[in-house]
């Protein structure tokens, strides 16, 4: 079966490539299956199994609806929904973040996909089992197939049989489930109850719950979904664009995924409250992401033309260096009467940045002053740290004077960004110089801007030059950052200067006492 390059896309979209591609690898008891499910072909329409028993959700005033009370011994079609394609998973296919960003990740899409099936009666060697999770959980790939293949059976001890599976499930393996049962459409309404009820911090996981909604899409089961969004309102739980994924892959047509998009609109506004913004903004990000723009402005043309929104497509259209697309859509703005905002040009200039267009950025500052639209910190922010990159420390020190004369405070990371363009060009008194005019200037960066240049020295081999630095510090009382002292402090009495070792160690407990702080709580601004 030739698979469309839009399914494709949306494939390698919706797949996890951390999780799923180490999960499902051929080295598990997994066996390939068939190229390609016929489930997830939009021009192939899915009838669910009719049927038996209908089990209706009515909302109480002030009161959780119907689904959350429902227990093992319950029964309904809902909750065994027989899936026409349960031999199949989609898996692997990756996004990566690429590059430098300062307020948001830059984004592609790359990779491949595989089908594989799952058994649960093979068995897994220890060295084959896959630990998951940040959050206590410990759960192998062979546990994860148990888990499903419970949940599929649907039978009325499920609750029973995963409480004596005794797993510690992190949002990671949860993420992991949904989206399996999602794609092969099997209820998961009732492990998610389950989920709720066992572990209230992973039921509000924003993740989570959009998966659940995603899962109420792929069975067309929308008073579900209209049951859940009212809870997740009452409790304050926003979407993310997991919650959409069955849009695109269900529509047959342009014309079908409107209408499922307006239906979907239509719920959120009838929801409101967070499930309504998050929800159109986490959609806005699914069409985006997928190159599906015409559709992301079909949902603005039906929501609003608010700035915000348009702001989630210009992203998208700088990460994809689509610079010309992305400047219509600051006119279209305009015209809509709705101004791009510091933060929406921003975006532009981190992208045309990161290509090393620096004149066509500086083109863009000019544009916002010109239009009413003040630079913030971030945008000067942004043009210094290319510029200290690319060597230019005197175009980078203009900038900084425009931010200073518009009375904008740098921050933390923009004063990282001259210390190490000064150091990584050599010019070390530059460097040094910088660190103490600003920590006059700026005394909540002092500790920060000073811990930097130690950490710099350090690692250039500089043992002594960082002990003075710290030593210069705390006496001017900056105390420094925890790691990079314990670390100078440490190699200081390896390599024999006890004096100045010794030094440091009295000098940073007697700040330690007077300040009931090890420092350790600053930020580290090399990192951040």
């Amino acid at each position: 079966m030739e698979i469309s390059k839009k399914n494709k896309l949306i494939i390698r979209y919706f797949s996890n490539p951390n999780y799923l591609s180490s999960l499902f690898s051929h080295s598990h008891p997994f066996t390939s299956l068939s190229l390609f499910p016929k489930t997830l072909n939009p021009s192939l329409p899915h009838t669910p199994t009719p049927p038996t028993t209908t089990l209706h959700f009515h909302q109480q005033p002030n009161s959780r609806p119907l689904y959350s009370s429902i227990s093992s011994t319950g029964s309904s079609s809902f909750f065994s929904v027989k899936s026409p394609f349960h031999e199949s998973l989609i898996s692997l296919a990756s996004y990566r973040s690429i590059g430098h960003s300062f307020d948001h990740p830059s984004f592609s899409l790359h990779g491949q996909f595989r089908l594989l099936s799952v058994s649960s009666s093979d068995k897994t060697s220890e060295s084959e089992n896959i630990a998951i999770g940040k959050s206590g959980s410990n759960v192998n790939a062979k546990q994860i197939s148990g888990i499903i293949e419970v949940i599929r059976s649907g039978e009325d001890d499920l609750e029973l049989k995963l409480n004596l599976m005794g797993l510690g499930l992190s949002v990671d393996s949860l993420i992991g489930i949904f989206r399996f049962l999602n794609c092969e459409r099997i209820s998961a309404l009732r492990f998610f109850v389950w989920v709720r009820d066992r572990n209230p911090s992973l039921y509000k996981n924003s993740d989570v719950c959009s998966l659940i909604i995603d899962n109420c899409g792929w069975l067309d089961d929308y008073e579900t979904m209209l049951c859940l969004l009212r809870e997740f309102r009452s409790d304050c739980i926003c979407l993310n664009e997991k919650a959409f994924g069955f849009l695109p892959v269900l529509s047959s047509s342009n014309d079908s995924i409107m209408k499922s998009i307006r239906r979907v609109v239509e719920l959120l506004h009838e929801v409101g409250g967070s499930c309504r913004g998050s929800g159109i903004c986490g959609l806005l990000t699914m069409l985006s992401k997928l190159d599906l723009f015409e559709m992301a402005k079909f949902v603005i043309e039906i929501t609003d033309k608010k700035q915000s929104y348009y702001s989630i497509l210009i992203l998208e259209k700088c990460r994809r260096c689509c610079f010309s697309e992305a400047c219509d859509l600051l006119e279209e703005m305009r015209q809509f009467g709705c101004d791009p905002d510091a933060k929406t040009y921003n975006y532009l200039l981190s992208a045309l940045c990161k290509h090393d267009r620096i004149a066509e950025a500086c083109g863009v500052l000019e544009e916002m002053k010109k239009k009413g639209c003040p630079p913030d910190a971030i945008t000067f922010e942004i043009l210094i740290y290319f510029s200290c990159r690319l060597g230019k420390l005197d175009a980078a020190i203009q900038f900084f004077g425009q931010m200073v004369s518009m009375g904008l405070e740098p921050r933390l990371t923009t004063h990282a960004a001259f210390i190490k363009g000064f150091f990584h060009s050599r010019q070390y008194d530059k460097a040094y110089n910088y660190v103490v005019d600003s920590g006059v200037k700026y005394k909540d960066s002092g500790n920060m801007i000073y811990s930097l240049l130690a950490r710099l020295h350090h690692r250039n081999g500089n043992l002594i030059t960082a002990g003075n630095i710290l030593i210069e510090m705390m006496d001017k009382g900056l105390i420094p950052f925890f790691p990079d002292y314990i670390k100078i402090m440490k190699q200081l009495y390896g390599s024999g200067r006890t004096q100045l070792a010794g030094d440091l160690k009295r000098k940073f407990s007697r700040l330690r006492s007077e300040s009931g702080s090890l420092g350790g709580e600053l930020i580290d601004c090399e990192n951040s």
